[in-house]
């Protein structure tokens, strides 16, 4: 009390709501994606992922490269997500399909930048310049970049993520050393014989009950069943162009997700010499690493005409589990393309994949952006480490890579936008 007035107001800051305190990601992928919209994103995800590694084996870099989707979108769809001209649909379905035909026109246009970079031989001039000093921070930072996505998604349920992150680790490094049969067998397939072992206990735990009180967000991270996707999903869906409506273009978004594409442009050009160091296959022309670029924009065009709500980029994962396979092989990587246009036809198939808890997948990350950066870290055999220039642009070039995106993140974190804002939904 304070001279017979009212009671002194709280010093401890009022906490922010529910809604707040999640991860603007992770709320505006719930807000957009429900149950059978996801299982069916998914398959279309997966189909057009094969459709472009067959195309980038083919007739790109021809590299052992896995094209998929990239996280380097996920902030331009994010603001499309939110868009106030998204928010006075009628029902969730509408705005589901109004909202991915905006993503749809952003990423066809966005895939002009590449297939022009890529094609003209643009890109080519730029890549003459890739030393192996230079290739050190950038295969590097394309793997230990990503760390966000690892350990912190694993944390989110811990009794699942920490179960996968260790036994994938025993059967790919501890079990090919001390078992004298199978070793091939082991280091081949251990994501696959890891993610079944641990995905049997998730649904365990999901059947046994251990779930039915818990936090709406521990459900959703930890429960197999969260959406009752493998019941309600049909067995045979074929993903086709159009499939959510004509795509609907707004400058602005359009205008970000450029930015995105960009930036995919680098991290892809650092996956592909990663590609090729762990495939044991020549140094990567500039040219030929052009013309990867430029069907690469083809790949985010596809992305863009079936709507697969992010664009494409040499899968960061792949490029890993190239490394801990040592598969590098591309007929391989072309028959699992074929797989994969296979098993996207079916729906149920489709609806597996969306009932894997993220924590697996977390630490499936954990492993395989590590192997990325190591990579990245083995060009270091062909700079001459005594040259204190070499130190200097090896010890700047990591640094600033790593705080500079720390800046943008805080001030995010603490203002709602960037340190640019233009009154745009982009800024």
């Amino acid at each position: 009390m304070a001279g017979g007035g009212g009671p002194a107001k709280s010093e401890e800051p009022t906490p922010h709501p529910p809604k707040d305190q999640l991860p603007k990601s992770l709320t505006a992928l719930q807000v957009l994606l429900h149950g059978a919209e996801k299982a069916d994103v998914i398959q279309t995800l997966l189909f057009v992922a094969g459709l472009n590694t067959l195309l980038q084996t083919t007739f790109g870099t021809r590299l052992p490269a896995v094209m998929g989707g990239s996280f380097t979108f996920v902030a331009p769809t994010i603001s499309i997500i939110w868009a106030g001209r998204y928010t006075n649909a009628p029902d969730p379905i509408t705005k589901f399909k109004r909202t991915m035909r905006g993503i749809q026109g952003a990423l066809i246009v966005a895939s002009v930048l590449q297939i022009v970079l890529g094609f003209s031989g643009l890109w080519r001039n730029v890549a003459r310049f890739l030393s192996p000093l230079s290739a050190v921070p950038l295969v590097s930072l394309v793997g230990f970049g990503l760390y966000a996505l690892g350990f912190p998604g694993v944390a989110k349920c811990i009794e699942i993520g920490l179960p996968q992150l260790i036994v994938l680790v025993l059967i790919a490094q501890y079990l090919p050393h001390v078992l004298r049969f199978g070793k091939n067998i082991f280091e081949r397939f251990a994501v696959i014989f890891s993610v079944a072992i641990v995905w049997i206990y998730a649904y365990l735990l999901t059947v046994g009950g251990a779930y039915i009180n818990a936090a709406p967000r521990t459900q959703a991270t930890c429960r197999t069943d969260s959406s009752g996707l493998i019941e309600a999903a049909p067995w045979i869906r074929v993903p086709y162009p159009f499939q959510w409506g004509p795509p609907t273009v707004d400058a602005g978004e359009a205008f970000a997700m450029m930015f995105a594409s960009f930036v995919a442009l680098v991290e892809s050009t650092g996956a592909f010499i990663a590609v090729s160091r762990s495939a044991s296959a020549t140094p990567l022309p500039p040219s030929v690493l052009s013309c990867g670029v430029g069907w690469q924009g083809i790949g985010i065009l596809l992305s863009g005409l079936f709507g697969t709500l992010a664009g494409t980029s040499v899968s960061v994962e792949n490029t890993g589990l190239l490394t801990l396979t040592r598969v590098g092989s591309r007929r391989v990587v072309q028959i699992s393309a074929i797989f994969m246009l296979f098993f996207s036809i079916l729906g149920k198939f489709g609806a597996v994949f969306a009932s894997i808890p993220p924590p697996i997948v977390a630490a499936l990350y954990c492993l395989f952006f590590a192997y990325v950066g190591s990579v990245g870290i083995s060009f270091l055999q062909f700079c001459n480490l005594d040259s204190f220039r070499t130190k200097f642009i090896l010890g700047f070039s990591v640094f600033l890579g790593l705080s500079i995106p720390q800046y943008f993140n805080e001030y995010t974190a603490i203002n709602g936008y960037g340190p640019v804002l233009r009154g745009g939904r982009w800024t």
